[in-house]
């Protein structure tokens, strides 16, 4: 079974950056489409970004997808070396607090939560203004 564990969460001002880091483990995931998603305090989990593990073009096109709240400040990347996926998120904001969740999708994209396969334990990021 995948395992994902998260970490890089934090307390940061309005403006400034966090890395999130996601470590899987495990068989056949090589494969898998990656991503990440958040959950706000009363509100639903919802999709963030997501990146095909091996590199292969998905999503129009793209080997990346980012929700459009997201865009131009949040950027997802992989260290295959490391089995690792990172979520750069400059220019934070306070509606960027939530709680961020590792994901893998054995078969869709991992842009939809109703089909992920495999999810981390989450960690908080709290924006203060």
């Amino acid at each position: 079974q995948v395992q994902l564990v998260e970490s890089g969460g934090g307390l940061v001002q309005a403006g400034d950056s966090l890395r999130l880091s996601c470590a899987a483990s495990g068989r056949s995931f090589s494969n898998y489409a990656m991503g990440w998603f958040r959950q706000a305090p009363g509100k639903e989990r919802e999709f963030v970004a997501a990146i095909k593990w091996n590199g292969r073009d998905t999503l129009y096109g793209r080997d990346t997808f980012y929700a459009d709240s997201v865009k131009g400040r949040f950027t997802i990347s992989r260290d295959n070396a490391k089995n690792t996926v990172y979520l750069q998120m400059n220019s934070l904001k306070p509606e960027d607090t939530a709680i961020y969740y590792c994901a893998a999708d054995t078969s869709g994209w991992a842009t939809d939560s109703s089909g992920i396969n495999y999810w981390g334990k989450g960690t908080l990021v709290t924006v203060s203004s």
